[in-house]
């Protein structure tokens, strides 16, 4: 006679099943999620807490989603998101931290938990009652951009070189009135975004012309310089984001030191 599985166990089973950290065969994959008492649905989303404060009664909110973890991090695959409305979700998850992934078929949870898990590490939020989770819908060509560091370098390398012999506060100024006149389509439109006079745009992009030459005018350049620009500026927010992540455990861990020397002094009795 087999043992039935604890309906616990088979949980934590069909989680690391569904987040891609074990292998099962389709039939297998059903079997377990009746020993789970948790039918896989057509569509998942993924929720991912950066703490695990009231994770169960969370989880009873958004229709009875699925708790697992991965890397240290709680997370949750919400059933059904099409009876999750975003208020719904916000209000669930208002005053934490959190990710929210976008909705993928069951087959293909693991792409929004991982995309979800990026984001909450770009975007960490504060801890505290106004916090709001945030959304990969709303990222997704950063995300798009962001997903191969070394790929944005080269984008960044081939287009804007031109822009390398200026001094920073140039480069920073012509990259700017840029990005601004690629988005809005014009020099006027690029001046109400930045709050300049429509001619100080256009010496500006005079500037720039003399610089990049006659590729502006083909619109495949235009789209990749765009593309160039906005990797420049995310990954700046992102190793800025990180270099302030490592002085801050630099910070901690220096705090702590002293004190498990301290104690380590009272211990032996010095």
């Amino acid at each position: 006679m087999v043992t039935p599985m604890p309906v616990a166990r088979a949980r934590q089973d069909l989680f690391d099943v569904l987040a891609g950290q074990r292998e099962l065969p389709e039939e297998g994959l059903n079997e377990l999620a009746r020993a789970a008492g948790w039918p896989v649905p057509e569509t998942l989303q993924a929720v991912v807490l950066a703490t695990p404060v009231e994770a169960a009664q969370l989880a009873a909110a958004l229709g009875h989603a699925l708790i697992g973890s991965v890397d240290g991090y709680t997370c949750l695959f919400v059933p059904d998101p099409a009876t999750q409305t975003r208020a719904r979700l916000e209000a669930a998850l208002k005053g934490r931290p959190a990710a929210v992934g976008h909705v993928v078929p069951a087959t293909d949870t693991a792409s929004s938990l991982r995309w979800a898990r990026y984001l909450l590490t770009l975007a960490p939020g504060r801890v505290g009652p106004e916090s709001r989770p945030a959304f990969v819908d709303d990222h997704l060509s950063a995300l798009l951009l962001l997903q191969d560091e070394s790929l944005a370098d080269a984008l960044t390398s081939r287009w804007l070189g031109p822009l390398e012999e200026l001094t920073p506060r140039q480069s920073e100024r012509l990259e700017v009135t840029l990005l601004a006149w690629l988005e809005g389509g014009g020099a006027p439109e690029a001046a109400k975004l930045l709050h300049v006079h429509p001619q100080t745009v256009r010496y500006r992009l005079r500037q720039i012309e003399k610089l990049f030459g006659p590729v502006l005018r083909d619109p495949r350049t235009r789209f990749e310089l765009e593309m160039a620009l906005r990797s420049r500026r995310l990954m700046a927010h992102v190793r800025s984001y990180r270099a302030r992540a490592g002085r801050r455990a630099r910070a901690v861990a220096s705090s702590i030191r002293p004190l498990g020397m301290a104690r380590e002094a009272r211990v032996n009795g010095l």
